[in-house]
């Protein structure tokens, strides 16, 4: 995907003076750069670096788990996709590549409409360039956070682009676990799930603190250090999101077991991340 917009980041962080003037503080790490940093992009700072070198520290195949995360995204839109979804609000965007919501729905159904929500300007200033419908589909952007779900639910560009009498995929990978317990994660998720019709679907992934709790426990204080929220959970707390609705086989499972199309990586380690979906009675 060719990267046309006015906003590119060099990788010596230079122009950091027109970032600022978006509302961009450099200087803070953000879970978004970092997931750019270790899909080998460039639109990230020096300390969204240094964080993600001591994610590695604890966890080397950790660039294994986002670009599996990655993969997962695409295998769970075509899924939706095939099952007649052409309603996606993606919470936790993230900075735009390959194989984004749209382009994947859009191979199967060109008239999908998505609904993208982010809070780091960098990737309201890349939506807006690149997040862009090439057919009959309508996508847009909101730049606001999940701790709010009910701003979300009420902005005028997702009420005019989705229409939630009918069927929504509600799509909250890697975006949970920048919510702290006392913060109420499963609330606020349960408040979007709410505000769908029967027929929506959610899907989650969600870094797994069972598959290995010391590593977990490291990059979680690593996180608190770089004054971010990491908080990896066990599966039963993964599952609890999905209460009430009818889990998608194979169920909450590892994310490179979720439905897999081709081979796992071999060699490059594990991808410690809970995956699962399902779908509203």
């Amino acid at each position: 995907m060719t990267d046309n917009s006015p906003f590119k980041l060099s990788s010596d962080d230079e122009n950091l003076n027109r970032w600022t003037s978006l509302g961009i503080d450099p200087t803070i790490p953000h879970s978004a750069r970092m997931y750019d940093w270790w899909l080998g992009g460039k639109d990230n700072f020096a300390p969204d670096r240094a964080l993600g070198e001591a994610f590695m520290q604890a966890i080397p195949s950790i660039r294994t788990m986002a670009r599996e995360n990655r993969k997962f995204l695409g295998r769970a839109v075509r899924y939706l996709a095939s099952e007649g979804i052409d309603q996606f609000l993606d919470i936790g965007t993230g900075i735009p590549t390959e194989g984004n919501v749209h382009e994947v729905a859009h191979s199967i159904t060109p008239e999908a409409c998505v609904v993208y929500v982010d809070n780091d300007p960098i990737v309201l200033a890349h939506a807006r360039a690149l997040l862009v419908s090439g057919g009959p589909g309508v996508t847009d952007y909101i730049h606001a956070d999940l701790r709010e779900p009910e701003t979300i639910l009420a902005d005028p560009a997702l009420t005019g682009t989705l229409d939630l009498t009918r069927p929504v995929a509600l799509m909250l990978v890697a975006i949970l676990m920048l919510l702290d317990d006392d913060e109420d994660p499963w609330g606020k998720a349960r408040t979007l799930m709410d505000a769908l019709p029967s027929g929506s679907y959610v899907t989650i992934t969600h870094p797994g603190l069972d598959f290995d709790p010391e590593a977990m426990e490291a990059i979680k204080e690593a996180a608190r250090q770089g004054n971010m929220t990491v908080i990896p959970r066990v599966r039963a707390d993964v599952e609890r999101f999905f209460q009430g609705w009818d889990l998608v086989e194979p169920g909450v499972v590892p994310v490179m077991d979720w439905r897999p199309d081709d081979e796992p990586l071999f060699g490059q380690g594990p991808a410690y991340y809970w995956a699962g979906m399902a779908r509203k009675p």
